[in-house]
């Protein structure tokens, strides 16, 4: 299980997770530095409204079980991209936040091991601002288009995307510290819009999901095999929950 080392959100981690322990499966977790993945502060507040989409988007027993994990020693000892593999596993699943965007989509380490786990027909998963992972992954032996070429891929919709005069952005994260602070970067919104490049990505022949309408009653997650892809956080639980289904028929 991959997360970034600038920023999660929460609940991206935290429900794959969850329901991949409940199934019984074994987990290793990876991030870019080797460090305990940390939420966005944003996305542990039960008060965060998110003004694109009108709505708060984050129930506050999830954000209760977040800081649970953050603060215990669960996520605390995740290895570096660098020192992984997928050879004995069964998925390589990415988890999601804004973070996602600057240490993991453009990551060699990490295409690497989506790329190993690929050739070798595993499962591979992505969720939220992660699926542009997959879109950056280029395969040399289908002409450098993107793996996600002709395949059915969901997109955080374009019409939620932080953009427009005076947006910003922060990484500001729960439960920080001096040798596991994420970064000051700020971005003008979000760094690039997800919907436009899988529609790109997948080429004429696939398909771009990207439901404006997905909601925590009606979320979005679509199995392309080998690619398992969720929309946003809305789509957190049915994402897990798509794993452990498609690794139990396994």
């Amino acid at each position: 299980m991959i997360a970034t080392n600038y920023g999660t959100w929460g609940e991206e981690l935290q429900a794959p997770w969850d329901a991949c322990k409940k199934a019984g499966f074994e987990i290793t977790l990876a991030t870019p530095k080797g460090l305990k993945p940390l939420p966005l502060t944003i996305s542990v507040d039960p008060e965060f409204f998110d003004p694109i989409i009108n709505t708060y988007v984050n129930p506050k027993p999830v954000c209760d079980r977040i800081k649970q994990l953050v603060d215990s020693d669960e996520w605390a000892h995740p290895i570096k991209f660098a020192d992984a593999t997928t050879k004995g596993y069964d998925a390589i699943v990415l988890t999601g936040g804004l973070g996602a965007m600057i240490d993991m989509c453009n990551c060699w380490e990490l295409h690497r091991l989506i790329m190993e786990a690929y050739k070798d027909g595993k499962i591979v998963a992505a969720l939220c601002y992660a699926v542009t992972t997959l879109v950056f992954l280029r395969d040399p032996e289908n002409d450098y288009k993107s793996i996600v070429y002709g395949k059915k891929i969901t997109a955080h919709p374009r019409a939620w995307d932080f953009y427009g005069p005076g947006m910003d952005a922060g990484y500001d994260l729960y439960g920080a510290t001096p040798e596991n602070k994420g970064t000051d970067v700020h971005t003008p919104g979000f760094l690039w819009p997800i919907e436009d490049l899988v529609r790109d990505a997948v080429g004429p022949n696939g398909a771009c999901i990207a439901r404006i309408n997905a909601n925590r009653e009606n979320p979005q997650v679509y199995y392309d095999h080998p690619f398992i892809t969720g929309t946003s956080v809305e789509s957190s639980i049915a994402y897990g929950d798509k794993i452990v289904e498609v690794l139990n028929k396994l």
